[in-house]
């Protein structure tokens, strides 16, 4: 095996200590929001790293203030104009999830700020989770007329149940972090001047453990995740494809674009 070549990324950056390999999402200026680009750059990275003899842990983060907006809004729009193009984004989508889950070296979340939509998801699939106690976390498909085809649908019933689950996704109310560490849908909320810390400890001990154990321990567990991946995600997707095409996500589209109240036809 040989290193991973951190080289040819745009929209990641990458900073090793060790054997702990922090990796940002890199469009701050965007709040970290997801593009094509990004999609595809975080694919071949869980899919390379996963053969990186150098990296034992990996922590998620972002740059900025900002985990992840979640999807760019000029992406979406460009998407909604051209449904080929949401096809494509939509097999990426699918294909990180996976990629995520196939990792053998465990996932730390670090959410340093705000995670929305497919933030969220990025954040909630990550092995083992820790927030600023200041941050929001949601996935407000909905408020934009979608269905949360990208991974929220699988993922959120896991960590907090069924019902709690469609509280949030029925309405993309925001949880701050502390209630949602209440509720389990992330492993710890603390203050911001600790995150740094609390990551940090938590990596070690893990990159300290033998390495083999920790990674089929996580192959193990990720079995049941896998199998609902697989057998939600094909229908959550397609929803989301279907709800690409109704008039009330573009109505949404076109109130925030025109900073007004959305008049929605359920249509």
């Amino acid at each position: 095996m040989s290193a991973i070549d951190l080289d040819g990324y745009h929209t990641l950056k990458f900073e090793r200590d060790d054997a702990v390999l922090t990796v940002s999402l890199n469009r701050p200026e965007q709040l970290n929001a997801t593009n094509a680009e990004m999609e595809i750059e975080l694919c071949r990275f869980f899919t390379d790293v996963a053969h990186d003899p150098e990296t034992r842990v990996v922590v998620l983060t972002g740059q900025g203030k900002a985990f992840s907006g979640g999807g760019d809004f000029g992406y979406i729009r460009e998407v909604m104009d051209e449904p080929p193009k949401f096809w494509n984004a939509m097999a990426y989508g699918k294909r990180l999830i996976f990629s995520m889950l196939d990792c053998p070296k465990p996932i730390i979340a670090k959410i340093n700020g705000h995670a929305m939509g497919l933030g969220a998801t990025l954040a909630l699939f990550c092995d083992v989770s820790f927030a600023a106690d200041h941050v929001r976390i949601a996935d407000p498909h909905v408020a934009i007329g979608f269905a949360a085809g990208d991974g929220g649908a699988v993922i959120w019933p896991q960590l907090i149940g069924y019902n709690r689950a469609k509280e949030y996704l029925f309405t993309g109310e925001a949880l701050l972090a502390p209630e949602a560490e209440r509720l389990g849908l992330i492993n710890h909320a603390v203050p911001a001047s600790e995150l740094d810390a609390r990551v940090r400890a938590y990596a070690d001990k893990v990159a300290g453990m033998p390495a083999r154990a920790v990674q089929w321990t996580k192959a193990s567990i990720n079995i049941g995740l896998k199998q609902l991946a697989h057998s939600i995600m094909d229908a959550s997707i397609a929803y989301e494809a279907l709800s690409n095409a109704t008039a009330d996500h573009r109505e949404a589209m076109d109130a925030i674009r025109d900073k007004r109240k959305p008049d929605y036809s359920g249509n």
